[in-house]
């Protein structure tokens, strides 16, 4: 089967990695792909969200099943498009979209199958929000009322549409900045505010066909740029799998409190999900609240999933499209996965393209080590004809987050060990990277 893959990041390279392992995979493709990418599948540069173009080049290539990696062409409609040309497609529809697609529709979701989650307020109206926020009515985290509080930005701001407020005038900015300066766009029309809570957060990655849902190895991202979670939200520094502080007790709460109530309330909305649905859960005193819902493979934490999972990528999608997960049995290494990513200078802020990438071949040579390309090109030069071409000789940045450093290890202190002996082996300029990611799993 020749396989298109939509995305051009980490989670992607990390997803055609496994695919390329499964005896069922042909020839992959990618959209748009990054230099990793490019020495496993065929990479085209064009635009994720061209359906038109994205139809003729599966006609073209005789594709028979798309991956979707990102959100964004997930939320516009993408499976509901090709699924109408007769592709074969792997991801929810526009309408289960909407559960990362707009934080209102997934917070009121929650509150109507009671699932918990911290208390919230909906707000279309920059003046009501503003009045609100002078005397929020919900507790916070420590058990009083008020501050700190988290305002949300609705629909999609590129991971920085989410802003903790510990006192009014910050609050007030945030207003500001989302619903009237709209600093988002349109994802700012609308605001969830809610009640901040504390504790340990967890990634729970599932698969799920609509009617069974399958836990995959539990995660925890790095959000912060520097260690110790210092610093501003990142698309995530690294993470680590599984979770040790994650007991059978919690595990059990986290199926029946939360995995089971959200597959029973999409049925009940009438809502196919058939997918991965991701679930960022907060363990507040031992019991789990759910912070959001995304409707994809995370990023990085696929990084750290792949390398363990054991049973055949590949079938596990084609049982769910079949709407038969439940006959197929998912199946995990017994070992611990570190991801490290390596960032530019600048990153979350500015940061320059174009640095010269070196020692990703002595990287690779290391036992269990693999390094998934996130935001990395080749360079351009020029013909003697005066026409463009990519020179694969060398690999340069050309993204904040450029390499995901991925080791294995029996234990999780070997694989931590392992990741910070190989990511300084790795060298361009400016290249930046926490130095404590796991360490909250020791």
């Amino acid at each position: 089967m020749n396989i298109l893959v939509i995305g051009g990041g980490g989670r992607e390279h990390a997803l055609i990695w496994k695919l390329k392992q499964s005896s069922g995979a042909s020839e992959i493709f990618c959209i748009p792909g990054n230099a990793g990418i490019a020495q496993l599948a065929k990479c085209v540069d064009k635009p994720i969200d061209d359906f038109p173009y994205i139809e003729k080049y599966c006609k073209n290539n005789n594709i028979g099943l798309i991956i979707v990696g990102p959100e964004v062409p997930l939320i516009k409609g993408f499976v509901d498009y090709f699924e109408k040309k007769n592709f074969k497609v792997f991801g929810p529809n526009k309408l289960a979209a909407q559960l990362e697609g707009s934080k209102a529709f997934a917070k009121t979701f929650m509150k109507k199958c009671n699932i918990p989650t911290a208390g919230f307020e909906i707000f279309t109206s920059p003046k009501q929000a503003l009045e609100f926020i002078k005397n929020p009515h919900f507790s916070n985290a420590y058990g009083q009322p008020g501050y700190p509080i988290v305002i949300k930005a609705d629909g999609l701001a590129a991971g920085k549409g989410v802003m903790i407020c510990h006192t009014l005038a910050e609050a007030e900015k945030a207003i500001d900045v989302i619903m009237l300066k709209k600093v988002f766009g349109t994802a700012g029309d609308k605001v969830v505010i809610e009640e901040f809570i504390a504790g340990e957060e967890a990634s729970i990655l599932c698969f799920t066909d609509g009617e069974t849902i399958e836990p995959m190895v539990p995660v925890q991202d790095h959000k912060r740029i520097y260690d110790d979670d210092q610093g501003p939200n990142t698309g995530g520094m690294g993470c680590y799998a599984p979770v040790t502080k994650l007991n059978d007790d919690l595990h059990h709460k986290i199926r029946e409190k939360v995995l089971q109530p959200t597959i029973n309330g999409l049925k009940q909305e009438k809502i196919v999900y058939r997918g991965v649905i991701y679930v960022g859960i907060m363990i507040v005193n031992g019991d789990p609240f759910v912070l959001e819902y995304n409707v994809r493979f995370g990023d990085p934490e696929t990084q750290v999933i792949m390398p363990l999972l054991k049973t055949d990528l590949l079938k596990i999608i084609e049982y769910i499209n079949l709407g038969k997960l439940k006959d197929i049995k998912v199946e995990w290494a017994n070992k611990h996965c570190v991801c490290v990513v390596i960032a530019s200078s600048g990153y979350p802020g500015g940061f320059q393209k174009g640095k010269l990438i070196t020692g990703l071949g002595e990287t690779a040579m290391l036992p269990e080590t693999m390094v998934f390309h996130a935001g990395t090109s080749f360079p351009q030069k020029e013909t003697v004809q005066g026409l463009i071409e990519y020179d694969r000789s060398q690999i340069i940045t050309a993204g904040g987050r450029v390499l995901g450093v991925t080791v294995t290890g029996n234990t999780l202190k070997e694989a931590i060990d392992r990741a910070y002996e190989a990511v300084p082996l790795v060298k361009f300029e400016g290249a930046q990277w926490r130095k404590d990611i796991g360490r909250k799993g020791l």
